[in-house]
């Protein structure tokens, strides 16, 4: 049996908004608290501005961990490094390819609707190291994979895959 295992952490670009949003709530929390200390309800407003702060952070940092074994890759979505999501588990098997998102390869999809899925950092200067995986005819996924990690793939679906 072929048991193969490869596991790859990409952390997602933070959005000035979501630092600019978490910042402000930290400091509306502050000072609502600090003002708050004799009246109740100014500190119930203050608290609620801290769990607004506490969702906001989670929500803006945000790591994904790709994990192939036994021909089925799974992402996962990590928040602020805490709390662990499974976003969705792929066959290989049901597959149709995997290629870097300029390859030529993929031209013969650019006609088809998908459902988009990006599982990318984000970032403008790795969008060379982007794959896009083409799945079961009805999805496309952006991934942002090493040649190391896809070689891994390329073993199990050696037709499928291209690293050009």
């Amino acid at each position: 049996m072929n048991n193969s295992y490869a596991e790859l952490l990409v952390k997602k670009k933070n959005s000035g908004v979501g630092l600019f949003l978490k910042i402000l709530l930290i400091v509306l929390a502050a000072v609502f608290i600090l003002v708050g200390m004799g009246n109740i309800v100014i500190l119930i407003i203050g608290i609620v501005f801290g769990v607004a702060a506490y969702f906001v952070h989670l929500n803006t940092d945000i790591e994904y961990e790709y994990i192939y074994l036994d021909k089925e890759l799974t992402v996962d979505k990590i928040m602020a490094k805490t709390r662990r999501k499974k976003i969705a588990a792929y066959d290989i098997e049901r597959m149709e390819m995997i290629a870097p998102v300029k390859s030529w390869h993929l031209d013969n999809f650019k006609n088809r609707t998908f459902v988009m899925k990006n599982f990318s950092s984000g970032r403008k200067e790795t969008a060379n190291s982007c794959f896009a995986m083409i799945y079961d005819g009805k999805q496309k996924l952006i991934l942002e994979a090493t040649p190391d990690f896809v070689k891994v793939i390329q073993t199990v679906a050696p037709r499928k895959v291209f690293l050009d």
